[in-house]
């Protein structure tokens, strides 16, 4: 998990975060993409995904209403408070930034973030997403890998994970888009799930009371 992030902290603090794009770099982004996308490379997605990483539009885990997706049936096997490897291809790039989630039902994976527009030469756009700077269950990370520019290379980090033991685990990875007019099925995020069966560590402080 990076550093900064206090998970013992209670509460979860809750800040804007502004990304104030330079003119330039605003008419690049605008001229490189309206709609971000990005493919789940690591751990394996629960949903089949083409070269963009779609369908990825419908919270919490991915689809769109006219094509919910095809499950891969993968499961990855953890353990409970050990790191795991998150890689992310933002294969359509836009700016903004992440977040990974980890709940036990689908149905228990946070909400989108709320956003606050401001209006552009453009029309009405995302200026500022709220993220969680002390991020609670089950909220793992907030306000990852943020940009303004194309990344160059696949985004990756390692998390830790709860020591828990969770059969069918949903780890879910959201894009967060900025300066952006909203996608009708999508909202301002797009979604990636990835099923895991975690097994608690006997030798850690067991975490499944606050899981």
């Amino acid at each position: 998990m990076p550093a900064g992030i206090n998970k013992s902290q209670a509460g979860c603090a809750l800040k804007k975060w502004m990304i104030a794009l330079p003119v330039a770099g605003l008419a690049a982004a605008v001229a490189t993409a309206v709609n971000a996308h990005f493919a789940l490379v690591e751990p394996a997605a629960w949903l089949a995904q083409d070269e963009r990483g779609d369908p990825q539009k419908l919270f919490p885990c991915g689809g769109t209403l006219a094509d919910p997706g095809e499950p891969t049936a993968a499961v990855t096997a953890v353990t409970g408070g050990s790191k795991l490897k998150i890689v992310a291809n933002e294969t359509v790039f836009h700016p903004g930034h992440y977040r990974i989630s980890l709940a036990r039902k689908r149905n228990l994976l946070p909400l989108d973030p709320a956003v606050t527009m401001h209006e552009t030469e453009r029309g009405l756009r995302s200026q500022s997403a709220f993220i969680a700077t002390t991020p609670m269950p089950p909220i793992i990370v907030d306000g990852l890998w943020p940009h303004t520019e194309k990344p160059a290379a696949h985004w990756e980090t390692e998390i830790t994970l709860p020591n828990i033991t969770c059969e069918g685990c949903q780890l879910q990875v959201i894009q967060v888009m900025l300066e952006h007019p909203g996608v009708r099925e999508g909202g301002f995020s797009y979604h990636h799930c990835a099923v895991l069966n975690i097994t608690a560590d006997p030798a850690k402080p067991n975490e499944d009371a606050n899981w």
